[in-house]
């Protein structure tokens, strides 16, 4: 198991009034010199980069396709389109997530129909998606919250008996696994993001994979403005400029081939916070971790315990930013997001669990590079605040 000892060494210890960002990527010359060679090619867009990531990406996730794009949104949008579900078609998914994963439902005229989370893992229930499933549901979109694989095989065997699309939104979670299948196999297809706080960046971008090849094809065709396959200037369906650039194909590229040293890195890491905060136990709960599945580091997020009164999540916020430490509540609820509430009547208590763990839930300063003087320093601020946070107040 990764060991504080096994962290960067060789970064400058933090200085007390430097700030630490809440993420901040892992670029080498190694990355840099593959977005030269593009620029020196002269060839900038849809060209030999872009093929040689989406086939890193595909052996890597184990499927037979895999389709890059511009965005991890793009790509969820474009999995979503490709699936033709029929208008107005119900998706069972989670309200605890970035808000994405609703919209491109909405984009496609496709109603969210949302089940509470597990409130150890902040995946979708599994036991409550079986409990929601209707006549009218057409699909269920799961995601991999903070990099803790969904319960796929109970999602896998609702979708079979029920005969419903099942979408992977696995964003925050490349390199992650349930029972040695890599996250990007399952479903019928998923998509990944590559923004500059993921374990991967290619600036702005994203990815699908997928065993179907016709839902492939389709998403290729939607990547580029609905063209069909090849063809030059004919169009046979409405489509998107969700193109990846070569440059962004590259460094994806570069950065794939390190991701087994860029996971492990985020692992040390999470290691140094677990043990930096374990003093802070019967305050603060560190993440848990999954059973019959191995996680991909993408945040580390801790929630305060029950016994603290409802605001104090967002005092001990506004001190660490006080102190130049970077951090953010994951994930407000989608449900109570005011275009939602104001288009589905969503109201505070419609869904609990997530609403209990939004509440409580706050992301800390988290990259590869983090040194243990930067973890500790975290950790003491906390530790500082913790006493002055307002408590539940005894009946």
């Amino acid at each position: 198991m990764p060991s504080r000892s096994s962290a960067p060494s060789s970064a400058p210890a933090a200085v007390e009034d430097t700030p630490i960002p809440l993420a901040q990527p892992s670029v080498t010359e190694h990355e840099r010199d593959r977005v030269l060679e593009v620029l020196h090619s002269g060839r900038l867009s849809r060209g030999p980069h872009l093929d040689a990531f989406e086939a890193a990406m595909a052996e890597r996730c184990g499927t037979e396709h895999a389709v890059a794009v511009s965005s991890g949104t793009g790509a969820l949008h474009c999995i979503v389109s490709a699936l033709d579900l029929n208008p107005g078609a119900e998706v069972l998914t989670t309200p605890f997530s970035f808000v994405a994963s609703s919209n491109v439902l909405l984009y496609e005229d496709l109603r969210p129909r949302y089940v509470d989370i597990d409130p150890s893992t902040y995946n979708l229930d599994a036991d409550r998606v079986a409990d929601t499933i209707t006549s009218e549901t057409e699909a269920i979109l799961a995601v991999d919250v903070f990099g803790v694989p969904a319960d796929w095989p109970a999602l896998t065997a609702l979708a079979d008996e029920h005969d419903l699309a099942l979408i992977d939104d696995g964003c925050e979670a490349i390199g992650a696994s349930v029972q040695e299948q890599a996250i990007g196999g399952w479903g019928d297809a998923a998509s990944f993001g590559f923004y500059p706080n993921k374990q991967i960046t290619t600036g702005e971008g994203g990815c699908i994979t997928t065993d179907n090849e016709t839902l492939a094809r389709r998403c290729r065709s939607l990547r580029n403005q609905g063209r069909a396959d090849d063809a030059r200037m004919q169009h046979d369906r409405l489509g998107y400029n969700y193109r990846l650039d070569e440059m962004s194909a590259a460094l994806g590229h570069a950065q794939l081939e390190r991701l087994d040293t860029l996971l492990n890195r985020r692992a040390s890491v999470a290691e140094m916070y677990r043990e930096a905060l374990a003093p802070l136990a019967d305050d603060v709960a560190r993440p848990a971790e999954p059973t019959d599945a191995e996680r991909s580091w993408f945040v580390y997020v801790v929630r305060l315990h029950d016994h603290f009164a409802d605001g104090a999540r967002d005092q001990l916020m506004e001190h660490l930013q006080s102190e130049g430490i970077g951090c953010a509540p994951y994930f407000p609820p989608i449900h109570l997001q005011p275009y939602y509430r104001d288009r589905f009547g969503f109201a505070p208590g419609d869904f609990p669990v997530c609403e209990h763990v939004s509440a409580r839930t706050l992301a800390l300063p988290f990259y590869g590079s983090m040194t243990c003087a930067e973890v500790d320093r975290v950790a003491e601020a906390i530790a500082q605040t913790l006493p002055d946070l307002p408590r539940q107040t005894k009946a």
